[in-house]
């Protein structure tokens, strides 16, 4: 393979992981929507057993991460406010995290797309050592959402109110949310 040709494969390559990291982060924003959309609104302030957050921090703080992502590392998009965890209702967070979603979309796409975009280094946080950007981004990103998804099931367990099977079990079918954010092919596909 001629240098040429080797330049032309990794820009393919980058281009179908950023157009997949955008797909996935959609899908894992789907998620998030969809265990807002289900709770129970005596849920959202109740004051969970012990010191952790209420399901509203976890939701705003979700936000506030993914904001302060866009800020650090493309400062150049349009950085989402922030939200307030003791004033923010179920309707500002689903709307907050739609527009972090668009922003860190954005961002993911112009780091992982082999474009010489602007992003150039992941800044997770101001103390934290800037990595390259690559698959370990979205990685992180995922992460820490998952995590705190999984705080958010336990959490309305704990209080009564546990989700239904329908919703923990819609939730997994990457299938059906990957075809509601609008790549009908699903996981895998070119769509």
């Amino acid at each position: 393979m001629t240098t040429r040709q080797h330049k032309v494969y990794t820009q393919q390559i980058h281009t179908q992981l950023g157009r997949a990291a955008v797909q996935i982060f959609a899908t894992n924003e789907r998620m998030n929507q969809i265990l807002i959309e289900q709770l129970d609104p005596a849920l959202w302030r109740a004051k969970p057993p012990g010191n952790v957050r209420s399901i509203a921090a976890i939701f705003t703080h979700m936000h506030n991460v993914r904001s302060k992502w866009v800020r650090l590392t493309a400062p150049h998009l349009k950085v989402p406010r922030q939200l307030n965890r003791a004033r923010c209702t179920p309707q500002q967070a689903r709307a907050g995290l739609a527009e972090s979603a668009a922003r860190c979309e954005e961002m993911l796409a112009e780091a992982l797309d082999g474009g010489g975009g602007r992003v150039e280094k992941f800044r997770r946080d101001g103390w934290a050592r800037p990595w390259p950007v690559g698959p370990e981004m979205l990685c992180y990103m995922l992460s820490h959402e998952a995590h705190h998804r999984g705080q958010v099931c336990m959490l309305a367990h704990q209080l009564g109110f546990p989700l239904p099977n329908a919703v923990m079990s819609g939730i997994w079918n990457w299938e059906k949310l990957w075809k509601e954010c609008g790549a009908p092919g699903g996981p895998g596909c070119d769509s």
